[in-house]
């Protein structure tokens, strides 16, 4: 009830008419949104912003400065910037610290510790960039255990599967000894260019149902994965043992990584913009 409550404080910011809008949706209820509508940094009473290199030996320097606000839309912002990281360390055990040089830099910002919650719809309209090199995604993380027993959800990722550029869909939670379990579905960028080659250049909306019984993610209506939570439980010897860690409160994060799984970088399109118009949460009266 902790975080639910955190969530019903946030919503009494918010104007009447969308929800009661939503009240006649599927008997859904909006309980927090962000429409990115005043110009500026992203709400610092809602999102927390990451910075340096974080995970996945990925080539970008997170930092506050490529995140911003403008005319209702939230942009985040891949581009190539050079100068001397600030943390090198040559004895350091952190990998993102033995780089002697920030060359690209771009934003991630979450909700952790100030909008978690436990099951709901969620939807996040926005338009990526499909570019060489980039991985923009909108996810979810949660609190109670380190990756991957946390539990992971990944609304949306756009990066080469196989070699192939492609949009994911993906549930993970705890395997074996803190290996990672994983529902992914892939589709080939191509199927969707294929009906529409200007798809790229416009928004989309990404959905998530999460309830007791299944995660089912969506674009534009479309189902892309259906897990049950039947089968999300932890190994016995992950960090999680036995729990399922979708049983729990979750946080939202939006980013645009670079290189990595999302390819080698094709300096010749920087910077990329990913533009984020929305992101709703949804919970059943």
């Amino acid at each position: 009830m902790k975080y639910m409550g955190l969530l019903l404080a946030a919503a009494t910011f918010f104007g009447q008419t969308s929800m009661a809008a939503v009240q006649e949706n599927d008997d859904y209820k909006l309980v927090w949104h962000d429409e990115f509508d005043t110009d500026g940094p992203p709400n610092p009473a809602y999102w927390v912003f990451e910075e340096g290199f974080v995970r996945n030996h990925e080539l970008q320097w997170y930092q506050m400065p490529n995140a911003w606000c403008r005319n209702g839309v939230l942009t985040l912002t891949a581009r190539k910037e050079e100068r001397p990281n600030p943390n090198y360390n040559t004895k350091s055990s952190k990998w993102g610290d033995q780089r002697p040089n920030i060359n690209y830099t771009s934003a991630s910002i979450t909700t952790k510790g100030k909008v978690e919650f436990l099951f709901g719809r969620v939807e996040v309209r926005a338009r990526i960039p499909a570019t060489q090199g980039s991985w923009p995604a909108i996810w979810l993380k949660g609190s109670k255990y380190p990756w991957p027993s946390c539990g992971e959800i990944d609304m949306m990722e756009y990066y080469r599967y196989k070699g192939t550029p492609s949009l994911l869909s993906n549930v993970c939670w705890g395997g074996d000894n803190n290996q990672s379990r994983w529902n992914t579905q892939a589709y080939p960028f191509t199927q969707f260019t294929a009906k529409d080659p200007t798809w790229a250049d416009k928004f989309h909306i990404w959905r998530m149902d999460w309830d007791k019984q299944y995660i089912r993610l969506y674009l534009d209506d479309k189902l892309l994965n259906e897990t049950p939570l039947a089968k999300t439980i932890n190994a016995p010897t992950s960090a999680g043992a036995n729990d399922n860690p979708f049983e729990t409160p979750m946080f939202i994060l939006l980013n645009l990584a670079m290189g990595s799984s999302g390819g080698t970088i094709d300096e010749a399109t920087l910077p990329v913009n990913y533009d984020i118009d929305y992101v709703r949460v949804y919970q059943k009266l």
